[in-house]
């Protein structure tokens, strides 16, 4: 996500590190005035691959204050080195009043992450949801990053409760979507965590659950992207199964 000011531009997450070249570049399609500031909504490095390109262009980086420490701990493909790490993070909410725009960021416990913030560009009725939101597509839910199933779902409905008839949602994947997706993205989770949350309360060990393919009904509409079906029903059976 860009807000392109007079004299300057607000960034909401940067992809992945091989592609910090593209991101730079369409920026640039928008508006040759620099970037003054990043926010990373979590700590993803499909979210946070541009980071030190753009920080030493002379943006600063900002984040949660957890996903700042889940950064700068985290390996995986693309880890993140110390000059493309947030310099600036905040415990619960802060508000940038930018050129003329206001925008607030907060806190989300435990849903995507532990990590997770929503950017909400107050004057331009756009809400920046990052991974909460996945539009048409079943979500990733980092449970082994402190996310959680009941917090996702949570979110989303406070993003639903916040968002107007004619507010844009841009999602961390699929197209910018509306308050209409995410109440439709709210049912169909909720549905789908009672299904599986049954079959546990039978007393059903995981393999069983998955041979009973309980969101069946959801994989044609919603099993499109890199979460399977299989993947969702493991991480609602693992959340409910904490929880007995």
């Amino acid at each position: 996500g860009v807000s392109v000011g007079e004299d300057g531009l607000f960034v909401v997450d940067d992809e992945m590190a091989p592609l910090a070249s593209k991101v730079v570049a369409a920026i640039a399609e928008l508006s040759d005035q620099p970037v003054d500031f990043v926010i990373n909504t979590h700590w993803h490095y499909d979210h946070t691959g541009a980071n030190e390109v753009l920080a030493k262009n002379g943006a600063l980086i900002i984040a949660h204050d957890n996903a700042r420490a889940r950064l700068a701990a985290a390996g995986g493909p693309y880890p993140v080195p110390e000059s493309g790490l947030p310099v600036i993070t905040y415990s619960e909410t802060t508000t940038f009043h930018f050129k003329s725009q206001e925008i607030h960021v907060f806190h989300i416990e435990r849903a995507h992450t532990d990590g997770d913030s929503v950017v909400h560009f107050r004057g331009s009725d756009v809400i920046h949801a990052g991974d909460i939101f996945w539009n048409g597509h079943y979500p990733r839910i980092d449970l082994d990053a402190g996310g959680s199933v009941d917090g996702y779902i949570a979110a989303l409905e406070l993003i639903a409760n916040l968002a107007g008839p004619d507010t844009r949602v841009i999602a961390g994947h699929g197209p910018v979507g509306d308050r209409a997706d995410v109440e439709r993205k709210i049912s169909m989770l909720k549905s789908a965590q009672q299904s599986v949350a049954a079959l546990v309360d039978e007393g059903m060990s995981l393999d069983e659950v998955l041979a009973k393919d309980p969101l069946a009904q959801f994989h044609e509409e919603w099993g499109n992207l890199f979460i399977t079906g299989e993947r969702m029903t493991t991480t609602l059976y693992q959340a409910a199964a904490a929880t007995e």
